[in-house]
């Protein structure tokens, strides 16, 4: 069995399939199968934290750069965001402040590029802080 492929294509039928190997009695290549789909769940994961903290920085960067466009939303969205990595976080305790940490330099690229093409303009900014990000309450007055 093709663990790798099956996983990387649905982590249900992943576990139909560790299911199946093991009502033959085939623990091995079922422990192989338990194996691959949790190294799958745990990049699927780290996607979504990284999207999260891309979000997050797109938000902030703007705040920052566009005061005079501030919105509620915009506030929301920065919270939603938090929120959402925090869920993250929960549920996978590895993905911790020093795993942010390392994908830090690489979210926040992304996240200025994509600022950039939303503001049609380029960012001024050279990078966020952990408070930038964090910390910082962000409200419309």
């Amino acid at each position: 069995m093709n663990w790798q492929r099956l996983s990387s294509s649905s982590h249900y039928q992943t576990a139909v399939a560790v299911q199946n190997e093991l009502r033959q009695g085939h623990t091995d290549e079922a422990a192989a199968g338990i194996e691959e789909l949790i190294d799958a769940l745990a990049r699927s994961e780290k996607r979504a934290l990284k999207s999260q903290l891309v979000r997050l920085m797109v938000h902030v960067l703007k705040w920052k750069e566009q005061p005079e466009q501030r919105t509620r939303s915009w506030s929301a969205s920065i919270g939603n965001a938090r929120e959402e990595i925090a869920d993250i976080q929960e549920e996978t305790p590895s993905l911790n402040r020093a795993a942010i940490k390392q994908i830090w330099d690489r979210c926040f690229q992304a996240a200025k590029r994509a600022a950039e093409g939303e503001m049609d303009r380029k960012v001024a900014l050279r990078m966020l802080t952990w408070k930038d990000v964090f910390e910082t309450a962000y409200e419309v007055e």
